[in-house]
């Protein structure tokens, strides 16, 4: 499903979409996406115990949609860390400090297929998801359906030689109605969106552990990567507010630290055609996604230094 519809995309981004190699890696992500077993979590099944003091976990609805607005934060974001309460604050400015794009979400706990439970589609309008070290000036989504996770591009503005979908992951599910139990309560995140409850921790990318909970201070320069999810009260009932992360750090994605917050929350159960794109796709025959470790070329040496990603957690040392 549509929810409508750097730089000359590099033909190395285009090799890196198409070609063939051993099956994707399983990614950590800390019991949110996969199993506990694949991620070096502090406890055996990568939950956290609330302490004293600390709210009760918030949980998703059974499905959901949601449109949001992006925030790629680049300048002097060390010094104003997420949550935001709405857009960056002061003094940082948009096309100085931060870019805005525009996306949504669609989430359906119900879903049963024979990939797995559980379904959920994130939708990035003209701004792909910036995590990944190569530009993000495409429209594209991450579907998952069951256990399997696909990339998704689009006709109008697809990069040169990219395929129309390409396996992202063979173990990648839609986050669980509790996956916030995943995730550390920080109470210095919390403050700084009116009643919210914020979640997130920064992962070492050398040995993948957690090595400190809440945004604050930055751990970019040290390279850290964050996760975190923030949940805050709109009349009266508690729902996502925002999802930040970290994106690619160095250019072309230029993303040190992301945020997607949520508007329009709506408790309605995405129509089938949301997943129309990829339900019926044999999964064998697609080629996996090299998003995260494109081929070596000229073009993206150009970058002084490399930075670690996602896909990087737990290796990097071995770079």
């Amino acid at each position: 499903m549509r929810t409508a519809p750097i730089l000359i995309v590099l033909f190395a981004l285009s090799l890196a979409a198409c070609h063939v190699t051993p099956p994707q890696p399983v990614y950590q992500t800390y019991g949110v996406h996969n199993p506990p077993g694949v991620s070096p979590c502090a406890s055996p099944d990568c939950r956290y115990v609330r302490g004293p003091g600390e709210p009760a976990d918030p949980i998703y609805p059974e499905y959901w949609i949601s449109p949001w607005t992006m925030y790629r934060v680049y300048g002097q974001y060390a010094d104003y860390p997420p949550p935001y309460d709405g857009k960056p604050p002061l003094p940082l400015r948009e096309g100085l400090d931060y870019e805005v794009s525009f996306g949504s979400s669609y989430y359906d706990s119900t879903w049963r297929g024979a990939t797995g439970e559980g379904a959920m589609m994130e939708h990035y309008e003209k701004r792909c998801l910036p995590i990944f070290p190569i530009s993000n000036k495409y429209t594209c989504s991450f579907i998952s359906l069951g256990d399997v996770a696909f990339f998704v591009t689009y006709p109008e503005d697809r990069p040169a030689g990219m395929p129309p979908v390409c396996l992202f992951s063979p173990v990648n599910h839609a986050p669980r109605r509790d996956f916030i139990s995943h995730l550390p309560y920080s109470s210095g995140d919390s403050k700084r969106v009116a009643g919210a409850q914020a979640y997130s921790f920064w992962i070492s990318a050398s040995d993948g552990k957690p090595l400190q909970t809440g945004a604050s201070p930055d751990q970019t320069a040290n390279g850290g990567i964050l996760f975190g999810y923030a949940f805050a009260p709109v009349y009266g009932m508690i729902q996502p507010q925002s999802f930040y992360f970290s994106g690619y750090p160095l250019e072309p994605a230029n993303a040190p630290i992301v945020s997607q917050n949520y508007v329009n929350f709506s408790i309605t159960k995405p129509p089938a055609k949301v997943w129309k794109e990829v339900s019926d796709l044999d999964i064998s025959k697609l080629p996996p996604c090299h998003l995260f470790d494109p081929p070596a070329s000229p073009d993206l040496r150009t970058t002084a230094k490399r930075a670690p990603t996602w896909g990087d957690i737990g290796r990097w040392k071995k770079r």
